[in-house]
């Protein structure tokens, strides 16, 4: 199954959630390919990254998250979870540790047990430079308020310290490698 299959398998309907789905996975996709392409060094796989980066958020629909027209019955925190259930169940494994490592700058078991949170209690890190520039990437863009236009560093890195000092040098990190 290609891209586009999986995408329809899921988002079967034209309607707004898809609209918003694929703007910011296409936007994603095109930053995350844009900063690879700027490392060659790197030997990053250009395939799998687009790939990946347009199936990272494939769980949305299975959120209550109704801003963006997502009416499931599971938190929005669980869309990468559960989008790693969905692409494992067609075997694909590599795209499915994006979709479950993508949050914030990702999550740590730690973090998940002390905030009760509804997700398995393990680390959900991204370790892959794929996994890593995926993550990076999605943070310049928003389902919401900034789907057409990305975010700037600085208000990346403002969003970053809302959660922890960590994420925001985790996104300072990245920034050095691959901006």
């Amino acid at each position: 199954m290609n891209v586009k299959e999986i995408i329809d398998r899921y988002y079967p309907c034209e309607n707004e959630l898809k609209n918003i789905y694929m703007v910011h996975a296409r936007a994603v996709a095109d930053f995350a390919l844009g900063l690879a392409r700027k490392h060659p060094e790197l030997e990053l796989d250009e395939a799998f990254i687009y790939e990946a980066a347009m199936l990272h958020d494939i769980g949305i629909f299975l959120t209550d998250a109704p801003r963006i027209h997502c009416y499931g019955s599971e938190e929005y925190l669980c869309h990468g979870y559960l989008g790693a259930e969905l692409l494992r169940s067609i075997g694909l494994e590599r795209h499915a540790r994006v979709c479950e490592r993508h949050t914030g700058t990702g999550l740590t078991k730690e973090v998940i047990e002390r905030n009760g949170w509804n997700l398995p209690v393990k680390d959900f890190v991204p370790e892959t430079l794929e996994e890593q520039l995926i993550c990076f990437a999605d943070k310049f863009f928003s389902k919401t308020k900034f789907l057409h236009e990305p975010r700037t560093f600085e208000q990346v890195v403002d969003s970053m310290r809302k959660i922890s000092e960590d994420s925001v040098k985790k996104v300072e990190k990245w920034a050095e490698m691959f901006l």
